[in-house]
């Protein structure tokens, strides 16, 4: 058992194997540790485990989605992908989940990786109005993670397909205060 603390205080970047000691302070965040190590690694099984029960879920979806992102009088263009599952509340709600991938298209950024959650209500046979709210990775070298919060609608075409526009807010440490308007085109299965 002390064997696998240690494996594990070791992975998380705990304990500092070479000093024998914990990291000075200022090194080891607790929220990073929360949210990398305990966060998504539960919401990761919470999705594979709604996936394996089908008699519950409505329905999966994938989508590439592409956007504006602004904030500090600057703006750029974003691109992503999402794969997510709802399920059915009744005959007026719903709730989900998704992972994704977004980039702000330009230089010195990377692929942010998300996991975020939404419930709303059915807007008749085709319409879901909702809120949503989640965890991004830092989309910039040297920043932090972000959360965030938004609205969106989706709406069904045809059978199988779906688009969607979504606003979502985002904040972080150091005053990170971000806005953006995604639009996205999906599949439905």
């Amino acid at each position: 058992m002390c064997n696998i603390l240690l494996a594990w205080l070791l992975s998380a970047k705990i304990w500092n194997a070479n000093s024998r000691s914990f990291p000075e302070e200022g090194t080891f965040v607790l929220k990073e540790l929360l949210m990398r190590k305990v966060l998504f690694p539960v919401l990761a099984s919470l999705a594979a485990l709604s996936a394996a029960t089908p008699a519950l879920a409505n329905e999966a979806r994938v989508e590439a989605r592409g956007g504006i992102i602004w904030g500090y009088d600057e703006s750029e263009a974003t691109a992503g992908v999402a794969a997510g599952y709802d399920f059915d509340l009744g005959n007026v709600a719903f709730a989900g989940v998704e992972v994704s991938g977004d980039k702000i298209l330009t230089e010195g950024t990377k692929v942010s990786f998300g996991v975020s959650g939404r419930v709303g209500g059915k807007i008749g046979e085709d319409g879901k109005l909702y809120v949503a709210g989640g965890w991004q990775s830092e989309p910039v070298s040297h920043t932090t993670d972000l959360w965030s919060i938004g609205a969106g609608y989706q709406h069904n075409i045809g059978q199988k397909l779906y688009g969607k526009v979504e606003y979502r807010h985002y904040f972080g440490d150091y005053d990170i205060d971000a806005d953006s308007v995604m639009v996205g085109l999906g599949a439905r299965f």
